[in-house]
């Protein structure tokens, strides 16, 4: 098997798994419990709160654990939009957001909120001069992911910081779960007043995420009950996930630092590879995307049923975002990008990760390009 959908979710490093059992057995403890159970449990969650502080670069109190982007997305963007809503009601986000910031973003339409979805170009890039045009004197935040989900592209987030520090009333919000762990990002140089992070992503546990939120910004809660990350999101924490998530941040940090390059080995010849094959459109950046991510298209086929035919022959990718991909509608990202619709249904995305090899991308790069071949025997066989 060679696993190419760790976009979608990564496999859990072994070490983090096993911080999640040793947790789970040992410190099994409400960490809102006054006794010593509990403060054990407690104080395992300060720690680990301390240790993703720490790699991302950013004070402890700036932390709030959730359970994943979802969650984080919905609670940085409405939380600003309810707490803030009497200063004004214009949000401006992109049109290649992730479906939990749009979808978000088109529930509060209905609440009566204004929403400005700007456009990109063919690079899957937003502007920042389209940024500027959309502000209004009552614009109350920007929502603009770092790292496309589907394709890769980077947004000119620090440009965007920059220009925002003009207008202090307008708070700045970055989905950044695709780009921890295999894109350096700097919370303070960019000027980012919240930021969403998923474990899952970086070989974490799925259900564990954290939410950053510059020191000094309310927020007001989706969740109440027991007043636990100080208020914003109440419900018992879970301690394992997280402790997991802190171990699983560090590793991916420690890797990034020192593989990166092989990452960006592995997605150029991909591309070197893809570029061969006539029936192939890329639609993927070589430079200024994701050093994991390669989306194309295949002219002719659908989507889906070269994802099949790869499974069968043990190579696992998806086609577009893993949270769309049952819907069986053309990828948004890709039709804003100006890509034809008939190119956007039959899309692909291989994400990598630092546990693939050289010799497996090698393997799947000749696999693709003789299922490709074989389906199309099959498809002039039908005529």
């Amino acid at each position: 098997m060679i696993y190419l959908d760790n976009s979608a979710t990564t496999e859990p490093y072994r070490e983090v798994v096993d911080a999640f059992v040793k947790v789970s057995r040992q410190f099994f403890g409400n960490p809102s419990s006054l006794h010593g159970i509990g403060l054990e449990a407690e104080k395992l969650l300060n720690e680990s709160r301390r240790q993703l502080a720490e790699l991302l670069g950013v004070k402890d109190k700036e932390i709030f654990f959730t359970s994943g982007g979802t969650e984080g997305n919905n609670t940085a963007i409405k939380g600003i939009a309810f707490e803030y809503r009497k200063r004004g009601k214009h949000i401006i986000t992109t049109s290649v957001e992730h479906p939990s910031v749009y979808e978000t973003c088109r529930q509060l339409e209905g609440l009566g909120f204004d929403v400005t979805y700007l456009p990109v170009g063919s690079d899957g890039a937003v502007r920042v001069s389209d940024v500027e045009m959309a502000i209004r004197d009552d614009t109350i935040l920007v929502s603009v992911m770092h790292t496309n989900n589907e394709v890769g592209a980077v947004q000119p987030i620090e440009a965007i910081g920059r220009l925002l520090q003009n207008y202090p009333k307008i708070f700045f919000h970055v989905d950044c779960v695709q780009a921890i762990g295999k894109t350096p990002v700097d919370f303070r140089k960019a000027n980012i007043d919240l930021a969403t992070v998923s474990a899952h992503k970086f070989h974490g546990l799925k259900g564990t995420g954290a939410l950053f939120v510059r020191e000094g910004i309310r927020l007001s809660p989706l969740l109440a009950g027991g007043n636990q990350e100080k208020g914003l999101r109440s419900g018992t924490e879970n301690v394992a996930g997280i402790v997991a998530m802190a171990k699983a941040l560090r590793l991916e940090m420690e890797k990034m630092a020192a593989e990166r390059g092989n990452l960006l080995e592995m997605k150029h010849y991909l591309l070197d590879e893809l570029e061969k094959i006539p029936q192939v459109t890329v639609h993927s950046r070589r430079e200024g995307a994701s050093p994991n991510i390669v989306n194309f298209s295949v002219r002719g086929m659908k989507g889906e049923v070269l994802v099949h035919a790869l499974e069968e022959r043990g190579i696992y990718v998806s086609t577009t975002s893993a949270c769309s991909s049952k819907l069986e509608k053309p990828s948004r990202t890709l039709l804003a990008m100006g890509v034809p619709k008939e190119l956007a249904q039959s899309a692909l995305r291989i994400s990598l990760s630092y546990t693939n090899t050289m010799e497996e991308i090698r393997i799947a790069a000749e696999t693709i390009k003789e299922t490709i071949e074989s389906l199309q025997k099959v498809m002039r066989g039908k005529r």
